[in-house]
């Protein structure tokens, strides 16, 4: 396995750690699964970016200021197709939330990694 997508789904798994734990937690608290979910994201997001920047894609010549946006925008689409993909999945669904959380998130990340990898941390 290459070293980049190693560190790629390392950096995924402690954000998407981070993610889950403080949307699971959030929505125990009373939290709406929608607001939960987007608390977690927020919780998350630094996590990703530092974590990528300095080490999944350390050897990207794109500046902070040119890969920030576009991770941001990655993140962003994701989150959304995340948050899609959570409300499908708790209304058509019985499952809870814990669970449709879970499979969501294992879905959405591989997308997160081709469009971090070819164009928010792409050369030029």
């Amino acid at each position: 396995m290459k070293a980049s997508v190693l560190a790629f789904l390392s950096v995924g798994a402690l954000a998407a750690g981070m993610h889950y734990v403080v949307a699971i937690i959030s929505h125990a608290l009373g939290l709406t699964p929608a607001t939960a979910n987007w608390l977690g994201f927020a919780c998350a997001f630094p996590v990703s970016y530092i974590g990528h920047r300095h080490w999944t894609f350390r050897g990207a010549r794109s500046s902070h200021r040119q890969a920030f946006p576009k991770f941001l925008t990655v993140a962003l689409l994701g989150f959304f197709g995340n948050q899609a993909l959570l409300w499908c999945g708790l209304h058509w669904t019985a499952w809870p939330f814990w669970l449709v959380l879970a499979l969501v998130m294992v879905l959405v990340a591989a997308s997160t990694y081709v469009l971090s990898r070819f164009w928010a941390f792409a050369h030029g």
